[in-house]
């Protein structure tokens, strides 16, 4: 979508602000990113453990804390089957897959930023 950055309308200007602080609080803190990449990578549901294993340093009560948050937000959705013992699935929902172009757009930002400034980061 192709905005007009020089709109001459404040309350426009102040929207486009109070739009862009709701999204960053939903994604913001370094597991959420983490999670929602991983999905994106996992191109289909990932179970619990299959998550655990891929999030390097995050502990299994950060992680379903984490879960919960980005389920309510609607950016994941979780499918229990009735088996014993019960298998989970975590996945994008149609919500969290339209946040690849974002996600896209602040990596390259990210390593714009690091070649710019000279920073070494991994």
């Amino acid at each position: 979508m192709e905005r007009d950055w020089r709109c001459d309308i404040p309350e426009q200007r102040l929207v486009w602000a109070q739009a862009t602080t709701e999204a960053l609080k939903i994604i913001e803190g370094k597991w959420k990113t983490i999670i929602i990449c991983q999905l994106f990578a996992a191109k289909g549901p990932l179970r619990f453990s299959g998550l655990e294993r891929r999030i390097e340093g995050i502990n299994q009560k950060m992680l379903i804390q984490q879960l919960k948050q980005l389920e309510q937000d609607g950016i994941v959705t979780r499918t229990v089957y009735p088996e014993v013992p019960p298998r989970v699935e975590y996945a994008l929902t149609e919500l969290g897959e339209a946040l690849g172009p974002s996600m896209a757009a602040l990596i390259d930002w990210a390593l714009l930023r690091r070649e710019t400034l000279g920073l070494d980061h991994a």
